[in-house]
């Protein structure tokens, strides 16, 4: 089964948390709270996150982590990558295979094709388009009554 790791799928839900508040800035503690996560696992996911450039950490008072692009500059195959390294679904799909039957595979290109394809569709996906809908606001509201002076 092809499945991404459960840091990576935290990882996502963590940046959902900083999409769904652009400009804000998060501490490793806010974000755990937001994402129902331990902190020691939010924290350990924030280094890679960081190092590859989709977040940012501020020192200071005030310091925490923000996104450091807009939300729908932020694709799915960057999160996947920055959590698991290279996508690559069997060795020879590298470009750096240590593949000792690479050159006698029959099935190397239709996997190097499969491979563009998942990746192809991770790029096509971004961080906004899978940021959870907005609660709808409750149709049992009572209305308040107000006067307006013009």
């Amino acid at each position: 089964m092809l499945r991404v790791t459960k840091l990576t799928d935290y990882a996502t839900v963590v940046l959902t948390v900083l999409a769904a508040r652009p400009g804000e800035v998060l501490s490793a503690t806010e974000l755990a709270e937001f994402a129902r996560l331990e902190p020691p696992t939010v924290s350990k996911l924030l280094k890679p996150l960081a190092q590859a450039g989709l977040v940012e950490g501020l020192r200071g008072v005030r310091g925490g982590y923000r996104l450091t692009r807009a939300a729908d500059q932020i694709t799915l195959f960057e999160i996947v990558e920055a959590m698991e390294g290279p996508l690559g679904l069997t060795e020879c799909a590298h470009d750096h295979s240590q593949c000792g039957r690479e050159l006698q595979c029959g099935a190397r290109s239709s996997w190097r094709m499969i491979n563009d394809v998942v990746s192809e569709a991770l790029r096509a996906v971004t961080l906004a388009q899978i940021l959870p809908p907005l609660p709808l606001v409750d149709a049992h509201r009572r209305a308040i009554a107000a006067d307006v002076v013009s």
